[in-house]
């Protein structure tokens, strides 16, 4: 419990640095909008289609009773819309960062520098840091899509599939969408994807008490798109951590910021 506590006190240290910093903030809410609007049409569609999808794909309950075959076609409907809602969470941070790559490992720099450290820079051209970014993604999406197909399986088992199966959900979603959100410092150092799983599941917890209440927050409409800026601020002070650099410290708040490149 003490690692998670520490996770989300890297998130809440990362919202407090952009609160401090707000030419940050407010070039950080423009690809978090323009991805919004992109996923709340998607989700709309899958909220007005999913119950033909489901009458589609169970042709044989056609001949079923009432009312099994309403409370048959109801649960798959809503387990559908949550699956999609499960991809939606995770692969929107993804995008989000795809989006916003140039302003958002420029956040992380500054965060960097503001903790008295060096800010590592991966050298790289920005189409292949995106490239990078985007086959990263593509990677953890797979391995979300696998988690989600088993959860969504199991959400068929009474009792277990309404309770514990959800909170299951919930937790492999929060560290997954740390993996997206630390990526960003952690690229810059030069660490692959494989190397971050691995040093994200050495400390879980501290993963899960980031990602978890981050993909709780997300589930409110517009507030991925405010938090997404403190997210990756907070999530670069938690790389800091992970990797044993100069302990992360509240920035002193008498000494002026200086955001001189965006001038």
């Amino acid at each position: 419990m003490r690692d998670f506590g520490v996770g989300f006190g890297h998130l809440v240290q990362g919202q407090k640095w952009v609160a401090r910093h707000g030419r940050r903030f407010g070039f950080g809410l423009l690809p978090g909008l323009v991805t919004l609007v992109l996923y709340a049409g998607a989700l709309t569609g899958l909220g007005f289609g999913a119950d033909d999808l489901v009458a589609w794909a169970t042709p044989f309950a056609d001949d079923w009773s009432s009312p099994w075959l309403g409370l048959f076609r109801n649960a798959l409907t809503a387990l559908l819309f949550v699956f999609g809602l499960f991809l939606a969470v995770i692969t929107f941070t993804a995008v989000t960062l795809l989006v916003g790559q140039p302003f958002y490992e420029t956040l992380s720099e500054d965060v960097d520098r503001d903790q008295g450290g060096e800010a590592a820079e991966s050298g790289l051209p920005l189409w292949r840091e995106l490239w990078i970014s985007a086959r990263d993604s593509l990677r953890v999406l797979l391995r979300v899509a696998l988690y989600g197909i088993l959860l969504f399986a199991c959400g068929f088992i009474p009792v277990v599939g309404q309770t514990l199966v959800p909170a299951l959900g919930f937790c492999v979603s929060g560290f997954f969408l740390a993996e997206e959100l630390t990526a960003v410092a952690l690229q810059r150092r030069g660490v692959e994807l494989k190397e971050r799983l691995t040093l994200l599941r050495t400390r879980r917890g501290a993963a899960l008490g980031f990602g978890v209440p981050l993909t709780l927050a997300f589930l409110v409409p517009f507030v991925a798109v405010f938090l997404m800026p403190g997210a990756v601020a907070g999530a670069t002070l938690m790389v800091r951590d992970l990797r044993g650099e100069q302990p992360a410290r509240e920035p002193d708040e008498s000494t002026p910021h200086k955001d001189a490149h965006l001038h």
